[in-house]
């Protein structure tokens, strides 16, 4: 059982993270300021130290746990069913998810920040993200359009073991190259479509993100022929 010491800590600490969340939805990772985050919470800079060790320190625990959510919400939404059906599941829980925390999506997708970089751990959270999304296209069938694509995706395969390891505890069937182009293209699709989404742009085109993300999703089935 924590302590009422560590739960008073616990609780600063997310308020520090969200106020943090709101300056970079505000003005990007590079607005992030701590001194800025200490006034708002109405402590001192120095103060703020006892929580984070750094600017940097927030933004990798930012991301790393934006990328544990995410990934969490996508796993709850994969199940049984006809890959269509489950490429629209995934996608619509990520959708979901973005649209319920617009600054933690825009900061995970890469609002840059001068002179941070971000831990290679982040990458494997990424991954987390995208996991569910191989076994959808492990049996699909690339056209000739995207057979580069495919091509690249076995190349890289064979030549990094972490990411045929990454590939088969996903999709222990069928074709790793295919289930990985369809999973790019569906993660470079979503992005897109979900970041015009929380930043307002659908609306003003007279279609909602939803419709358009559906709409993409399909395409994108018909594609690789789910």
């Amino acid at each position: 059982m924590s302590t009422p010491r560590q739960r008073y800590r616990d609780q600063v600490r997310s308020e520090i993270k969200q106020i943090a969340l709101v300056q970079i939805g505000e003005g990007g990772a590079a607005a992030l300021s701590l001194n800025a985050v200490a006034k708002e919470l109405g402590v001192t800079g120095p103060a703020l130290y006892k929580y984070f060790r750094s600017r940097d320190d927030l933004l990798t625990e930012l991301i790393l746990e934006g990328f544990d959510e995410v990934a969490a919400a996508v796993r709850a939404a994969a199940g049984e069913g006809a890959p269509r059906e489950r490429l629209h599941a995934l996608a619509r829980a990520f959708h979901g998810w973005a649209v319920a925390n617009p600054h933690l999506f825009q900061l995970l997708a890469g609002t840059s920040s001068p002179g941070y970089d971000a831990p290679p751990e982040s990458v494997l959270r990424a991954r987390s993200v995208l996991g569910p999304f191989l076994p959808v296209f492990a049996g699909g069938h690339c056209r000739p359009g995207t057979e580069p694509l495919r091509e690249q995706m076995r190349r890289w395969v064979e030549e990094t073991p972490v990411v045929a390891e990454w590939v088969r505890a996903f999709a222990p069937e069928g074709d790793p190259a295919t289930a990985l182009a369809g999973t790019v293209m569906a993660w470079a699709q979503l992005q897109g479509v979900v970041s015009l989404d929380v930043q307002g742009q659908c609306a003003g085109m007279g279609h909602s993100g939803a419709t358009l993300l559906d709409a993409v999703m399909d395409a994108l089935a018909d594609s690789m022929r789910l």
